[in-house]
């Protein structure tokens, strides 16, 4: 076994620029197979919690937009509230509308929530506090901003006490910051934060009193854990519709359900990309055999001399079987160290944890070395079935 590897080694140095290159292309097909599978993974779970930030982990209730002048308030949100495996409910406002602090100015959604919206949505606070009652029942000119947003505007993540100006109601009003909040991941206002709003969160009653409302867009429903989220919410439409005197006002949204499909599509995406890296590391196997042929039209005479003297067939072919599978082998040991510098790069640069993906590192690894086997049997076979006469008439 000893003297085989090291006649691999051997014989694979003698054309080092062309054995290189063949393992430089096994090394890609395999660390393009990794990092897909990484970017896969990072993707889901920065998604994931990027979703449940904003919320989508429950059910939504609004009224059905051909109800007419039917819409949701205090009432139906205590029906909603007492409604069985409901855990929590809050009211939700939302106002897409133009917010500036100092050298800042951008198109923002307000958030009008209440005490308990924390804990439905995911407000992760880093400095400050969030809403309480007072805020609420004295609709007070308070808001939430996100890190990001005051490092734009202050250059730091904590501006307590700094103004925001917001356009609410067709007026121009001043909002005290008193919370920086981190929502979700962050991934997706890393990569492509010049499409997504910045979010910024006010007591809902202050929107109320600004657009000369007392009824409330959405009211955002968490369920308990193990419920069946679509029962509950049927549940509680025909709890909103018995009240109200209506039949289809209202619309429950399983948001669980709209995340799940937005998982599920970056999951086909992944499947795709990874079957183009599939295909990158199976042309490179097959350059094993191009490469292996040549080496055995380039040795025919050293085969024949060694089968003169006395060497067997299964020698020869393990022989050359070797020097394929040390090149598959390389290769992957070399695709996948740059696969994990370069996932561990991306993940540094957009912030996210990076888990090893054992399972797709093994099935690149395995797909790899049994390619390279597979693609090498037959230049291995023709060597093995070589007459020592005819392989030493070559010159």
């Amino acid at each position: 076994m000893i003297d085989y590897i090291r006649s691999a080694f051997q014989n694979l140095s003698r054309k080092r620029i062309r054995t290189a290159l063949t393992i430089f292309g096994i090394a890609i097909g395999v660390g393009s197979v990794i990092i897909i599978g990484n970017i896969s993974q990072c993707g889901t779970n920065a998604l994931s919690s990027e979703l449940d930030g904003l919320g989508l982990s429950g059910l939504s209730i609004s009224s059905s937009t051909d109800a007419g002048n039917i819409s949701l308030n205090e009432n139906d949100l205590n029906i909603v509230k007492k409604c069985d495996q409901v855990e929590q409910a809050a009211p939700i406002m939302v106002e897409n509308t133009d917010v500036s602090a100092r050298k800042l100015n951008l198109k923002a959604l307000v958030w009008g929530i209440d005490t308990k919206a924390s804990q439905i949505i995911s407000i992760n606070l880093l400095y400050g506090r969030l809403f309480n009652n007072a805020d609420i029942n004295a609709h007070a000119n308070v808001c939430l901003v996100d890190e990001t947003f005051s490092k734009n505007a202050y250059d730091r993540s904590n501006i307590i006490g700094k103004n925001v100006s917001i356009m609410c109601g067709g007026a121009q009003e001043s909002f005290k910051v008193i919370g920086i909040i981190k929502t979700g991941s962050g991934l997706l206002q890393n990569i492509i934060g010049d499409y997504i709003p910045t979010f910024i969160y006010v007591p809902y009653t202050t929107v109320q009193t600004a657009v000369g409302r007392n009824d409330f867009d959405q009211i955002a429903v968490k369920i308990k854990t193990g419920a069946n989220v679509d029962n509950i919410g049927q549940t509680i439409i025909d709890n909103l519709n018995r009240n109200n005197g209506t039949v289809d006002a209202f619309v429950s949204n399983n948001l669980a359900k709209q995340k799940d499909s937005l998982t599920n599509m970056l999951g086909i995406i992944t499947l795709i990309l990874s079957a183009v890296g599939a295909i990158s590391l199976l042309v490179a196997s097959l350059s094993i055999m191009t490469v292996m042929l040549v080496s055995v039209n380039e040795r025919t005479r050293e085969i024949g001399i060694k089968k003169a003297i006395g060497a067997k067939r299964s020698s020869i072919m393990l022989e050359f079987m070797f020097e394929a599978i040390l090149i598959s082998l390389i290769g992957c040991l070399l695709g996948i160290v740059a696969g994990y510098l370069i996932s561990y790069a991306g993940a540094a640069y957009f912030g996210v944890a990076l888990s090893v993906r054992t399972d797709i590192m093994l099935l690149a690894v395995g797909f790899s070395i049994f390619s390279g086997t597979v693609f090498g049997v037959y230049p291995a076979y023709k060597a093995s079935k070589l007459k020592p006469v005819d392989a030493l008439r070559q010159e």
